[in-house]
């Protein structure tokens, strides 16, 4: 919300956050991408480093690969070598042992491990799972043996308040929504091998919905909003929802692969400038003083929410 006399100076904006017991400089993590090739381990030294450099949390891709073959493991704990005292998370599918939990906890150092669920791009690929029986279990087994807190992570099909419900039973108690309108893994799947012929590339939960649904549930759980998140605007927008930290994937390998890494160091520092911009432009000091603004919900994010008997006036009348 739009504050013309925010009674602030731009050196007064702090954005740094507690998560997973350290301190970083913002609210964002550069969220789950790659790692096993030689290409991988590059892409994850540049973003550890830059991860480094502006005090931002970073996710490695799913380390299943790792489990199976040891050479490759090197991809993944650059991570941790260019970024020693950084926030880390590593990453396995839901379905994976509790054993490997722990050790892809353990190869990285990590802080925190995501858990990805990401059934219909199982089910668009001719080699995916087709059996999810247990999950749920199997989640609860690894939230109770893993020496690190267990983050449920969707990779772009967006939480439910139902899912939650469920997943917070089993323990978790962080939410990595992903919600629709990033990388459409369904899609990029379909592509590749026909599954749907392209008739659900639409399937999933927007970004915004997902994100409200699981802050109107009122648990005391962190909430990481990702999907299609690029700009300030956006950030701050889902910080203000009630998220306590922002996931961007797509836009930062995007920049890297196609015009470098100075480019990249570049377009970070102008995002989190502009950030900072737009907490000064709303009177909010830093995160906690933002979710106290309004936040109007429009059109069909509005429309959802009302179907699904949640009031979108509940952030408009804070």
């Amino acid at each position: 919300m739009q504050d013309s006399v925010p009674d602030l100076a731009l050196e007064e904006i702090d954005l740094s956050i507690d998560f997973l017991g350290k301190t970083i400089g913002y609210p964002l993590l550069i969220n789950a991408l790659t790692g096993g090739t030689d290409q991988s381990k590059n892409i994850n030294r540049i973003l550890a480093f830059m991860a480094s450099k502006f005090g931002l949390a970073m996710a490695v891709g799913s380390m299943t690969i790792a489990m199976e073959d040891p050479a490759l493991r090197d991809s993944f704990t650059i991570v941790r070598e260019m970024n020693p005292e950084g926030i880390i998370l590593a990453n396995l599918g839901a379905n994976s042992s509790s054993h490997q939990a722990c050790e892809a906890v353990k190869m990285i150092g990590a802080d925190g491990l995501q858990l990805h669920f990401n059934v219909p791009q199982e089910l668009a690929m001719s080699e995916g799972d087709r059996n999810f029986r247990g999950i749920i279990d199997n989640v609860s087994r690894i939230v109770d043996a893993c020496p690190v807190p267990v983050i449920a992570k969707e990779v772009g099909f967006g939480f439910s308040q139902e899912t939650v419900a469920k997943l917070y039973t089993a323990g978790v108690r962080i939410f990595d929504n992903g919600g629709q309108g990033g990388t459409n893994f369904l899609a990029i799947e379909d592509q590749r091998q026909g599954m749907f012929d392209h008739q659900l590339d639409d399937w999933g939960i927007p970004t915004a919905a997902s994100l409200a649904e699981i802050v109107a549930m009122q648990l005391p759980v962190q909430i990481v909003a990702s999907g299609g998140i690029r700009t300030a605007t956006e950030i701050a927008k889902a910080i203000a929802m009630g998220a306590d930290m922002v996931g961007i994937t797509g836009l930062f390998l995007k920049i890297l692969l196609h015009e470098g890494q100075d480019e990249l160091d570049r377009r970070i520092e102008s995002l989190l400038y502009q950030l900072q911009a737009v907490f000064l432009m709303s009177g909010a000091r830093d995160c906690s003083m933002i979710r106290t603004k309004p936040v109007l919900i429009l059109g069909k994010t509005a429309e959802w929410l009302r179907a699904r008997n949640i009031d979108p006036g509940i952030w408009a009348n804070k």
